[in-house]
């Protein structure tokens, strides 16, 4: 059996700078975004085919490579941020200076102390790591670029490391960085992370 490789890049600095932006917010890329994200793969492109979040931040950058470099694009609901209810839209300074222990509770226990109105975690890393499955069974021996966001990457390396969904956002996931897992039949191995090609 072919090796599968899965390559997971989040998007670049969206317009406005750092906040909360889950499923509900469709902020573009800002101009550093841009470069973040055409830095991170240079002259490299070595994928058969592109996935892509429908979210603009991702579906804008995913839809140039693939037009420059002849590829196939597939856009993927699935593989749209998680939901962060009323943290949408605000910077973490500003939840900080709201209520400090909402935001400590999030970061000591994610699973159990979540946002006012987010997407419960499990059901985030179900329909992300259903679709990463999905994606791995019909694009065996490929390579494959996903274009996604910070959430969907740690979910689907959590799966891979067979990590505590509570640990999740110890995992840093830099704008612009490609994070890669190779797939064989002994499951799937974290080979890069946060890296350019």
């Amino acid at each position: 059996m072919t090796d599968t490789i899965i390559d997971l890049m989040r998007h670049g600095e969206p317009e406005g700078g750092r906040a909360y932006r889950g499923h509900n917010i469709d902020d573009s890329l800002s101009e550093k975004g841009w470069q973040q994200m055409w830095h991170a793969v240079g002259d490299s492109c070595p994928w058969h085919h592109i996935i892509t979040s429908p979210l603009s931040r991702c579906h804008a950058f995913a839809r140039a490579l693939a037009e420059d470099n002849n590829l196939s694009l597939e856009v993927e609901d699935d593989f749209k941020e998680v939901g962060f209810g009323s943290w949408e839209g605000k910077t973490p300074d500003q939840i900080r200076n709201d209520n400090l222990k909402e935001y400590e509770d999030f970061y000591q226990d994610p699973v159990n102390c979540r946002p006012p109105g987010a997407e419960p975690l499990d059901d985030f890393i179900r329909r992300t790591t259903d679709t990463y499955q999905k994606i791995i069974n019909e694009h065996q021996g490929e390579h494959v670029l996903v274009v996604c966001h910070a959430g969907v990457i740690r979910s689907i390396i959590a799966h891979t490391l067979h990590a505590e969904p509570a640990g999740m956002y110890r995992i840093k996931v830099t704008n612009g960085g490609i994070t890669r897992i190779r797939v064989n039949q002994q499951g799937g191995t974290l080979e890069l992370l946060n890296q350019s090609l």
